[in-house]
């Protein structure tokens, strides 16, 4: 075998590889004993059929085109490694000549891992917002577990916004059923706009047994995009009752004694929330700055790779709901032309990002342990609902356990760039990255018997009438 090697970019080369037939001859033999194992022929057992057979049943071009399939990822593999070429996703392979008897000629085009050149990590200095706690976002936090505590009395008047409605739905195109656009007694918040489009507007001023119609447009199912004409009941209308806040309340929805204990409790948690976004911020825009400084090129190839696979996941999501990126689009006011290029700038950005840590993994002489990379496969097994050796498994057969490591190598390399950064807030003050990350860790106190300061979901509590 022959090659040559041709520069078409920081970040792209073609192959020109030349195999003389006699080095072919392996991989023919091996196609005719293949072939031989696949079809019948009357008179000769399976497997042992003459080339001379074969010939005349298939045809010598189909064992010559078998035997160049095998053989082209075995010689480009060959001059990669002669070349010591570092490949970045798929090549490009095209036959320039070929012939029964005659060598082999092909090129194959890859992207390659770009020269970087990395700037001192100690130049690189990044500011963040300076950390501030009001006491309104006290109030809102506190006001968020109070809501999740609150309880929902039947009244007899017209529905205001912030009321509990149930209601029963019906909806039509052209006086047709729409088919699954019928529902009963359901649970809905008004102003919460959760529901149809239009539908909080309509339930304002409605009262228990009363019925109104309205007009929205439909986003799923057969009749997506079109008009429908929806019929809404109100069954019954409930207010939402909050509970005082007292010590009481806060015995009732934590673990403190008082509201005074619990409220230092809630400015503790937004302190650890925000010093966890100073890192967060500190981490991104050292990143850009490296980014920026060591000009790091984006192959094309593998940003178009990566631009398909986030498309057609966004597909498939959006089709597992009952939906198309047609109707997505038409929905949200963007052209497939708009949506490619915020794509291709989100590849592409990514892409770069991992060439760059990779580097200094290189740089900094970065290794993974066993146990760190164990720990990674545990997360993402409980993540996926999985066994972790059940999980690992999966990531051999599918060849994938290596992109693992490298995530957790890369990871390695961006805690070493926030070690040597310097971070300063908005105010002048240096922190420190490993005062953030402790000021970040631990809960900071008791947790909130309803789940935290977030207030994620769960709704109130129904007390009757």
């Amino acid at each position: 075998m022959k090659s040559t090697i041709e520069t078409l970019s920081p970040t792209r080369v073609r192959l020109a590889i030349e195999v003389p037939f006699v080095e072919l001859e392996p991989s023919v033999r091996k196609a005719y004993r293949e072939i031989a194992q696949q079809i019948n022929v009357p008179g000769f057992r399976r497997g042992k059929v003459p080339p001379v057979v074969i010939d005349q049943r298939i045809g010598r071009g189909a064992v010559l085109n078998e035997a160049v399939q095998k053989a082209i990822p075995e010689n480009l593999l060959a001059a990669v490694r002669e070349h010591d070429v570092k490949t970045l996703g798929r090549p490009e392979v095209e036959i320039t000549e070929f012939a029964d008897g005659k060598s082999l000629k092909f090129t194959a085009e890859v992207d390659v891992r770009p020269e970087i050149t990395l700037p001192d990590l100690s130049t690189i200095e990044v500011t963040v917002d300076e950390l501030k706690v009001s006491d309104s976002e006290v109030d809102e936090q506190v006001n968020r577990l109070r809501d999740r505590f609150a309880t929902l009395k039947t009244v007899q008047r017209p529905a205001q916004e912030g009321d509990y409605v149930q209601i029963d739905l019906r909806a039509t195109v052209n006086g047709e059923e729409v088919p699954g656009g019928s529902a009963t007694n359901v649970s809905h918040e008004v102003g919460s706009k959760q529901l149809l489009p239009g539908l909080d507007e309509v339930l304002v001023g409605m009262s228990a047994d009363e019925t109104r119609t309205f007009v929205t447009k439909l986003v799923g199912g057969e009749y997506a995009g079109r008009d429908a004409e929806v019929e809404v009941t109100v069954r019954s209308v409930k207010e939402k009752q909050l509970p005082e806040l007292n010590d009481e309340f806060a015995q009732l929805a934590s673990e403190f004694d008082t509201l005074d204990e619990l409220r230092d409790d809630m400015r503790k948690r937004l302190v650890q929330a925000k010093k966890l976004e100073q890192l967060y911020a500190a981490r991104d825009k050292a990143l850009e700055q490296l980014l920026d400084a060591a000009q790091v090129p984006a192959p094309e190839g593998v940003v178009r790779d990566e631009v398909e696979h986030r498309k057609q996941a966004m597909i498939d999501q959006l089709e597992r709901i009952g939906t198309s990126l047609e109707e997505y689009l038409s929905r949200e006011g963007r052209t497939e032309e708009q949506l490619d290029g915020e794509l291709t700038e989100a590849a592409s950005k990514a892409v770069r990002t991992q060439l760059l840590l990779d580097a200094l993994a290189d740089a900094e002489q970065v290794e993974v342990t066993d146990d760190e990379f164990g720990r990674e496969i545990v997360h993402r097994a409980q993540h996926a609902g999985m066994h972790p050796q059940q999980y690992y498994d999966q990531l051999v057969r599918t060849g994938t356990a290596g992109a693992v490591y490298g995530d957790v190598r890369r990871g390695k390399a961006l805690a070493t760039v926030l070690d040597r950064i310097k971070i300063k807030d908005s105010a002048g003050n240096e922190l420190s990255v490993e005062e953030l990350r402790r000021g970040a860790e631990g809960n900071g106190g008791a947790e909130a018997k309803a789940g935290g300061t977030e207030g994620s979901g769960g709704g109130a509590e129904e007390t009757g009438d």
